[in-house]
């Protein structure tokens, strides 16, 4: 990896001189203290930790009710309980992506949101950021924060707090408002509780899944046997739905940018795919198990409610514990690097008011979303949705980072001049931008969900090939145009 200079490189907001380097002990990196430092380069002498570290702080926000959710869409779907099964595989499959652009955290000592700015430009980065890296932080937030909403209310609903509105309304706050305190105090604190919570909330899941795997239906038998398009159909909007996730965490540069410089790249991918992809394929499976014993009114009652159904009393609060801990695990990480984001399109603020504003919209978001749909119908049409700009957009990051053999100038990132290294034309780097929206019509097109179905999915039948067809896209005409007189970067 390349050679920086040891000094911080300014940041929008970061200090009261934009044009001098911040004071590394401006910004320790303490589980005791808030973190100051926003998108400012990290200094050698402030780098630590391993890569191995990355693998319990992405498994802390995998124990995910959200898997239980999705697994047991698969089995709605029609698909049989193995054929579920390999389709988790599959999609899990696409947490080495995540691993890939990691790397270029430690390598830049930046945000992964200023990274991108290689792929599109100064001003057409601040473009990006603010209609995709903000749109995915949103929806991730509303999401999970969404699962505690309903999961809390159903628990306070069975102890006499029985208000449809004000109860899940309540539980978002109350967490978020926690989830936003750990993102202020950031890195350093989630480096040094996120293990503690992995363990924590693997306990919880071990032991619903005690309870879960006496009800499944070992013999279960889909209703009517799919085959040929319907089958494929079924498939490929399951891979989908659960493709969303991984392709959707174009922050994984942020958590892994303290890490040493010569951290060796094979070891931050694997941390980083295997912290994501091994807690979700055992859950999303045992989702898709608990389905096989509940009927389907049952299910798309909210799986939620089901659970509570199949476990003992005792066990209910506890599973609203681990759901909670998992919920500020992943919404503490999105708070933190979106706040990152808004730094790196330009505003003048710090990080700390930067992760309230985040944390704002996310709980209104929330908010909207437990008074005007159901768990199951917001996390299956908000998750396909999402690919639209998550698969592009990582295609391309993966790309970028493959094509410079993982080695980034941080201090180029921050040379916003005319002329400098990612100014490229008129501060847009127009092989990004195209392939971003080339890649977005695809997927568009060959989305099916129940709200729409794209023509290129109508044409074949419901058959969704949006993640494989819009990343190919954006990746192959990113990598052709880069090989232009479009993609060239000016350096003295």
């Amino acid at each position: 990896m390349s050679a920086e200079p040891q000094l911080d490189a300014p940041s929008p907001g970061a200090s009261a001189d934009p044009g001098a380097p911040a004071r590394p002990a401006d910004h320790v990196d303490s589980a005791a203290r808030p973190e100051t430092r926003g998108i400012e380069l990290i200094a050698d002498s402030e780098r630590h930790g391993r890569a191995r570290d990355l693998f319990l702080i992405w498994a802390a926000p995998s124990f995910s009710i959200l898997n239980f959710t999705v697994g047991a869409t698969l089995i709605l779907l029609g698909l049989e309980v193995w054929q579920a099964v390999l389709v988790i595989l599959a999609a899990s499959t696409l947490w080495v992506l995540p691993g890939v652009i990691a790397v270029s955290g430690p390598s830049s000592g930046t945000s992964g949101s200023v990274v991108t700015r290689a792929m599109y430009g100064m001003r057409g980065n601040r473009v990006f950021v603010v209609l995709v890296g903000w749109f995915i932080g949103a929806v991730f937030l509303a999401l999970t924060w969404l699962g505690s909403s309903f999961l809390g209310a159903d628990l306070l609903r069975r102890v006499g707090v029985d208000d449809p509105v004000w109860a899940p309304i309540g539980v978002t706050i109350v967490i978020s408002a926690i989830t936003v305190l750990v993102a202020i105090f950031g890195h350093g604190l989630i480096l040094r509780i996120y293990p503690y919570i992995a363990a924590a909330i693997f306990v919880v899941f071990v032991l619903v899944a005690v309870f879960i795997l006496p009800t499944v239906d070992w013999a279960y038998r889909a209703p009517a046997t799919l085959h040929g398009v319907p089958l494929w159909a079924a498939v490929s909007v399951g891979f989908t739905i659960l493709a969303s996730t991984p392709l959707s965490f174009i922050n994984s540069p942020d958590i892994a940018r303290y890490l040493p410089r010569d951290t060796r790249p094979g070891g931050i991918v694997a941390a980083t795919a295997l912290g994501g992809a091994l807690p979700a394929i055992v859950f999303t499976t045992l989702g898709a198990l608990l389905a096989t014993g509940l009927s389907a009114e049952a299910i798309a009652g909210g799986i939620d409610a089901a659970l509570f159904d199949v476990l003992p009393a005792w066990l209910g609060p506890v599973l609203v514990i681990g759901v909670i801990l998992n919920t500020i695990a992943l919404n503490a990480m999105t708070a933190y690097t979106s706040s990152m984001s808004l730094q790196s399109i330009g505003l003048k603020l710090r990080r700390i008011p930067a992760t309230i504003i985040v944390g704002l919209v996310g709980t209104a978001l929330t908010v909207y979303l437990v008074l005007s749909s159901s768990l199951l119908d917001a996390v299956n049409l908000m998750m396909q949705f999402l690919v639209i700009v998550s698969g592009p957009s990582m295609a391309i990051f993966v790309v970028d980072v493959v094509r410079r053999r993982f080695a980034y100038e941080g201090v180029e990132l921050f040379d916003e001049r005319r002329g400098g290294a990612f100014w490229f034309s008129g501060g847009w780097s127009l092989p990004g931008v195209i392939a971003v929206l080339l890649g977005g019509v695809v997927t568009a097109l060959s989305l099916s969900t129940d709200v729409s179905t794209g023509p290129l999915a109508a044409a074949l039948g419901g058959i969704d090939l949006s993640v494989p067809l819009g990343m190919i896209v954006s990746a192959v005409v990113y990598a052709a145009l880069k090989r232009t007189t479009l993609g060239r970067e000016e350096r003295s």
